[in-house]
């Protein structure tokens, strides 16, 4: 059977590329930062990587037999997946609300955006930044504002404690410093 009717597995499904899904009736909170790293991205993958993908695919489809040819069949799946960024972005961009966290600059309350000091009941102290869920790095001690830990703090003051329910039990946190980028400044 010829498969050039087939349709190839591009699901919607696949499109979240193991970001977590927005809470049901959330907003997509993004830094002004975030979001600029973002378009800049769906900029990218529009305007310079996909042109030159889609050459290549052109020119291994005009070398003959499609079935056994490397560069047609990696090309069509690089395809593929820039196309599903490309719509990931696209929707994530369209319904992101831009928050300046600072605007919350000299405040001691924990919103979106704050960088946020605190110790747990084992003694062990931790800054992270609350962030929006698709520019966290947690290898950057980012988290995202739908997460537990944000959850617990955010509205939460500077010397206040709160608690962080966890599978192995309720922790209590003590926030000992809430930062915000300063206005015109990194």
């Amino acid at each position: 059977m010829s498969k050039a009717f087939t349709k190839e597995t591009d699901n919607d499904e696949d499109d979240d590329l193991g970001l977590p899904p927005l809470p049901a009736g959330g907003k997509n909170y993004i830094t002004p930062a975030g979001y600029a790293r973002l378009r800049a991205e769906l900029l990218e993958l529009m305007d310079s990587e996909r042109p030159k993908v889609v050459e290549i695919v052109h020119w291994a489809a005009s070398n003959g037999d499609r079935s056994e040819n490397g560069d047609y069949l990696y090309g069509k799946k690089r395809l593929r997946e820039i196309d599903r960024r490309i719509r990931f972005l696209t929707k994530r961009l369209e319904i992101a609300e831009i928050v300046d966290p600072v605007v919350h600059a000299g405040s001691d309350q924990v919103y979106f955006g704050a960088a946020v000091s605190y110790i747990d009941d084992q003694g062990v102290t931790r800054t992270i930044s609350i962030m929006g869920i698709d520019e966290a790095d947690s290898s950057q001690g980012q988290v995202s504002w739908i997460s537990p830990v944000a959850r617990a703090l955010l509205k939460a003051r500077v010397g206040d404690e709160v608690q962080l329910p966890t599978p192995s039990g309720v922790r209590v946190l003590e926030i000992l410093d809430v930062s915000y980028p300063q206005p015109g400044g990194a």
